[in-house]
């Protein structure tokens, strides 16, 4: 298990981008690895994991929003951030014209700040446990152990914590089932929490490192996004 603490409250100079992997020559979305994206940010980026769940093709499942532009827009399960806002997790509102978090976001002109990902299934919403995390109608994903990566918040406190559990990998770690996940967030004093793209994609990356074990044979899975906790020193005077 590997966990990522960072105190966002009263911390101008910390906040969250959406790394992309790179588009395909023909325009398409790409894959690519968590650690691909890191080293090649532009800020310097304190930790970073995988995010949503994504398509063969290079999409993402649910909602997308990069530098404030939407990139996609589906009613499912998200984590956003903006400048001197606290993050919001829950499930996007999606109309023609915007995208609703905490806040709207116009899908055309978008506001120039915002970022979020999608997930599945928001797993702690004001505190309790969003219905019974999946375990009923999709047992295989919910109530078996499997790598998990998650994000919660704990607005008391103002911190994030980012979430890497190891998994298929006997006797090294086994991985987790969603209510255990939601666990370890209620024993961690998050009040708001997501789960992300899990299994072979599960993915940390510390000051530039891989810092957990992936599940695949062949390592680190080449994925569609990544949630990244950046360092800009220089935004405290913007």
């Amino acid at each position: 298990m590997h966990l990522v603490q960072a105190r966002v409250s009263g911390r101008c100079d910390l906040a969250f981008e959406v790394l992309r992997a790179e588009a395909r020559e023909n325009g398409d979305g790409g894959h690519e690895r968590v650690s691909d994206m890191v080293a090649r940010a532009p800020v310097a980026v304190l930790a970073a994991v995988n995010a949503d769940f994504f398509t063969p093709e290079g999409g993402t499942v649910g909602p997308e929003i990069v530098d404030g532009r939407v990139r996609a827009a589906e009613p499912r399960p998200t984590f956003a951030w903006r400048p001197r806002s606290e993050p919001w997790v829950g499930v996007a509102g999606v109309t023609p014209t915007d995208v609703r978090l905490g806040w709207s976001v116009d899908r055309d002109a978008g506001d120039g700040a915002t970022e979020a990902v999608g997930g599945f299934p928001d797993l702690i919403d004001q505190g309790g446990r969003v219905g019974d995390l999946e375990v009923g109608a999709r047992p295989s994903f919910a109530a078996a152990r499997h790598p998990r990566t998650a994000i919660g918040y704990d607005s008391r406190n103002g911190v994030i914590w980012m979430v890497v559990v190891d998994g298929r990998q006997d006797p090294y770690s086994a991985g987790m089932t969603l209510p255990e996940l939601a666990d370890l967030f209620e024993s961690l004093g998050v009040d708001e929490a997501l789960n992300l793209d899990g299994g072979g994609s599960s993915a940390l990356v510390v000051t530039g490192e891989p810092a957990n074990r992936p599940s695949d044979m062949t390592g680190e899975r080449a994925v569609v996004n990544a949630l990244a906790l950046v360092e800009d020193p220089t935004a405290c005077a913007r």
